[in-house]
């Protein structure tokens, strides 16, 4: 009886080996291969566009900022000029950082 079992078995692998290599062969495996690697082809660019596009805005963003502190500055260092430097209150942020003396610069 077991060895009766075990024949039927193998007849399945065989029979199952046999429809699993069709299948691996043949033309829906392949399509269905080739449909999943174009939707992460499609994601990837998708996800390069996206990258691209968050550079751009993020250079810009960062090209006002840049303008902002720069225009700060130069209020701030023009007001100081007009009433005078003891009159307004040192901001750190806007002045040299210590042994950087613009006069040790030979300018």
């Amino acid at each position: 009886m077991s060895v009766a079992n075990s024949r039927l078995a193998a007849d399945g692998k065989t029979g199952k080996m046999e429809q699993l290599y069709e299948y691996l062969a043949g033309i829906e495996f392949r399509q269905k291969v080739e449909a999943i690697v174009e939707a992460f082809m499609t994601m990837k660019n998708d996800l390069e566009n996206e990258q691209r596009a968050f550079a751009k805005i993020w250079a810009r963003r960062e090209k006002q900022i840049g303008q902002v502190i720069t225009n700060m500055a130069l209020m701030y260092g023009g007001i100081q000029g007009i009433v005078g430097q003891s009159t307004l209150p040192e901001i750190e942020c806007l002045e040299l950082p210590e042994g950087d003396d613009i006069s040790s610069t030979g300018g």
